[in-house]
């Protein structure tokens, strides 16, 4: 079956042959699929100048199976110029969509997203709020997200009660803060408002844990990268 041409974002590549890549792709309406791309003689440049990280790319491809192929392709804009950290966290966008996000399912919403916090990270220096809205609305967007203003009771958060998050159920009050979040934090979570030091360091250490189990053991390459700079 062949597809017209979508946009697409390049996640990972690697060489599946010789005269082969093997591509993960997040294309727009559809969600991440593995193409094959062939390279041979004057292809080679063209994958090699244009199949790179963080360029919008029109793509055409075909295949009947969970494999697609990829039969031509044109860079749809200039690629985002990241720099630095900016960098750094594009690559943790890629290796963390790659790595969660299942193949061959319907999640036509993770291409907006992706593509709607790359751009933000091109235009800011701040780029750890950017980072956490990310990392909590994919985790949504894959049906793991948690509630932020509704404790596990049913009951609104409230923003001067202390919680302490149960997996599976959601927050619970509890009278041992230091072991939890205050609802006032709970309640900027949910406005994806990270500003504040305050909500960003408990919110790095909750996406972490909901994160765990979704990557397993493999560490993220980008995260040591971004530590050792």
């Amino acid at each position: 079956m062949q597809s017209d041409f979508r946009q697409v974002y390049l996640l990972h590549r690697r060489a599946h042959s010789d005269s082969q890549l093997m591509l993960n792709m997040l294309v727009e309406g559809v969600g991440h699929v593995t193409m094959i791309a062939r390279i041979k003689g004057k292809q080679a440049l063209k994958h090699n100048a244009h199949l790179r990280p963080f360029a919008p790319i029109l793509a055409h491809y075909a295949g009947r199976y969970d494999l697609k192929y990829l039969n031509s392709f044109e860079l749809a804009q200039n690629p985002l110029e990241l720099h630095g950290k900016q960098l750094y966290c594009g690559f943790y966008l890629n290796e963390l969509t790659y790595r969660i996000v299942p193949r061959n399912e319907p999640l036509e919403q993770i291409f907006e997203l992706y593509q709607t916090h790359l751009r933000s990270l091109a235009q800011n220096n701040d780029v750890e709020p950017i980072l956490r809205s990310y990392e909590f609305q994919l985790l949504s967007a894959l049906g793991f997200g948690i509630e932020f203003d509704i404790d596990a009771n049913g009951e609104p958060i409230t923003a001067n009660l202390h919680y302490q998050y149960i997996p599976e159920l959601g927050f619970e009050p509890t009278d041992t803060p230091q072991y939890g979040f205050s609802g006032a934090v709970l309640l900027a979570m949910a406005e994806h408002d990270f500003a504040k030091t305050t909500v960003r360091t408990p919110a790095k250490h909750l996406s972490r844990y909901l994160l765990k189990p979704l990557l397993g053991n493999k560490a993220l390459k980008s995260r040591e990268l971004f530590i050792s700079r």
